[in-house]
């Protein structure tokens, strides 16, 4: 999938959101946003790196350290 086709599916399910809304204003659509990718995101970069934290944060451009905390708060590590 391109960047450009992963904007449209975000863009059209954000437009699918408002109107799942029905005329209420959404509440901190940033942070929802933000914690319903990073999750999937984490799952897939952890277990195509089969689980190397070091390669998974190489991949993600985070420190690693800063990918530890990220799993921790999605509870994806023991």
């Amino acid at each position: 999938m391109s960047k450009q086709l992963l904007e449209e599916c975000v863009r059209n399910n954000l437009e699918r959101y408002f109107d799942d809304l029905g005329g209420t204003e959404p509440d901190r659509m940033h942070d929802m946003l933000v914690r319903a990718v990073e999750k999937p995101l984490l799952e897939v970069v952890m277990a195509k790196a089969d689980n190397n934290q070091s390669k998974a944060a190489l991949w993600l451009g985070l420190n690693r350290n800063t990918l530890r905390k990220k799993l921790l708060e999605h509870k994806l590590t023991s």
